[in-house]
């Protein structure tokens, strides 16, 4: 009887979590499964819209061998965006764990602070991200608005070092725009340390720096894999992204081949990324055993 219970309880188990994965599972089949399927399978097509119906003409890998050997179009949009990427995906995931450093002392206002650090996450949804992504979000565009770029003309004048000045900046706003979720994550996985492992260094001596190589950051191994992975497919899905525009443009078959070749270059990216963390990780904590 007893095991017949516990076959019973964990039959419920199950049963109640699919429950509460079904919603999901059927709007991905719905609205992202299937779109996902179809375009793969347009991407061997030209799709031709004729009054009445869609027409489908089977080319096979006409698409991808245009865009992979023929066209020049993917790659001169993907590259400068690509050794941009490779730029600020550290930089963003670094300045965010050490904001996030920060924000997790008992500070004086740090809430207020966390607020700000997170406002751009609200400002890019829905129509407010359309109207900055007009403006020119994350660029000097966006900041003449409010008269800081007039103001920076005005003080750099036509010097030697103007431009590097304006591009330090344009940087340093990609990287208070992209980081407000990963400060986020940081902070969620700070509260996971125990204040004991803390006040357990302190005792026995343990400098900061020592007290953040050696509890810190092993700690927060697992949310930076996550920071570094969410940071890398935000920068290559943005909206305002070259080759993403790039996709809009000509026939459904090409466009798509091009979006499926496009994301297999992230996966690609994301393989390294994972790679290279998994070789660091390891010969840190080599280092610190």
């Amino acid at each position: 009887m007893s095991r017949k219970r516990v076959l019973t309880a964990r039959s419920l188990r199950r049963l109640e979590g699919t429950l509460f994965i079904a919603p999901w599972v059927i709007g991905f089949i719905a609205f992202l499964g299937f779109p996902l399927l179809f375009s793969l399978y347009m991407s061997f097509h030209t799709v031709k819209i004729l009054p009445n119906k869609v027409a489908y003409d089977f080319v096979g890998l006409k698409f991808y061998r245009e865009i992979i050997l023929n066209s020049s179009a993917l790659y001169d949009k993907l590259i400068p965006y690509f050794q941009e990427v490779v730029l600020m995906v550290p930089v963003i995931v670094i300045f965010a764990l050490m904001i996030s450093i920060l924000l997790n002392q008992k500070l004086y206002g740090r809430f207020l602070f966390r607020a700000i650090f997170f406002l751009p996450v609200i400002f890019s949804t829905g129509a407010v991200l359309l109207q900055f992504i007009n403006q020119g979000e994350g660029n000097l565009g966006f900041l003449e608005r409010f008269e800081l770029g007039g103001y920076l003309d005005t003080f750099l004048g036509d010097s030697s070092w103007a431009k590097p000045v304006k591009e330090v900046l344009n940087h340093f706003v990609l990287v208070l725009w992209y980081s407000g979720v990963q400060i986020l994550i940081f902070l969620a996985g700070l509260q996971t340390i125990s204040t004991s492992a803390y006040e357990s260094a302190r005792i026995d001596g343990a400098t900061p720096w020592e007290v953040f190589w050696k509890i810190t950051l092993p700690a927060m191994s697992p949310f930076i894999l996550l920071n570094l992975i969410y940071t890398v497919v935000d920068m290559f899905t943005f909206p305002s992204n070259p080759v993403i525009e790039l996709v809009n443009t000509g026939n459904y078959g090409f466009n798509s081949a091009l979006a499926w070749i496009y994301f297999f270059i992230i996966i690609i990216f994301l393989g390294l990324v994972i790679l290279i963390y998994s070789i660091m990780n390891r010969r840190h904590a080599k280092n610190y055993v």
